[in-house]
């Protein structure tokens, strides 16, 4: 009978995607919000500074981006822990905090939500 050995890069691998994918949701949140902002900017080039209502398209394909950003890290958050879940106790890293990646990836999902609110506040304003 051959014992298989446990490897920690398994969790290591795991946690590069979670980061590459947190990654992904900042640009998306980022490129999100310059959409919003430019939209906005232009608006106030044809309108003058005093009247920023009625936004139109801009306003909401940013806003889709900054939630799609942040649906993809939280997305990417849940999938880390259900793999941690799987994993063997052989297969952590001993000592190693293997949960930061996750709460960092729904920390940045909670600031994309905290960023819509914002934004959606603001147009009512």
């Amino acid at each position: 009978m051959m014992v298989e050995k446990r490897d920690p890069r398994v969790f290591f691998a795991a946690e590069r995607t979670l980061l590459a994918w947190a990654r992904t949701g900042i640009t998306i949140i980022g490129m999100g919000f310059m959409i919003e902002r430019f939209g906005l900017f232009v608006h106030m080039m044809e309108q003058g500074a005093g009247n920023t209502t009625g936004r139109g398209a801009s306003f909401w394909i940013g806003l889709a981006c900054i939630l799609f950003g942040a649906a993809t890290s939280a997305l990417a958050a849940l999938q880390q822990r259900s793999f941690i879940k799987v994993l063997q106790p052989d297969d952590l890293p001993e000592g190693y905090r293997i949960h930061m990646g996750t709460i960092g990836a729904m920390g940045l999902a909670v600031i994309g939500i905290v960023l819509a609110v914002y934004l959606i506040w603001g147009l009512r304003l």
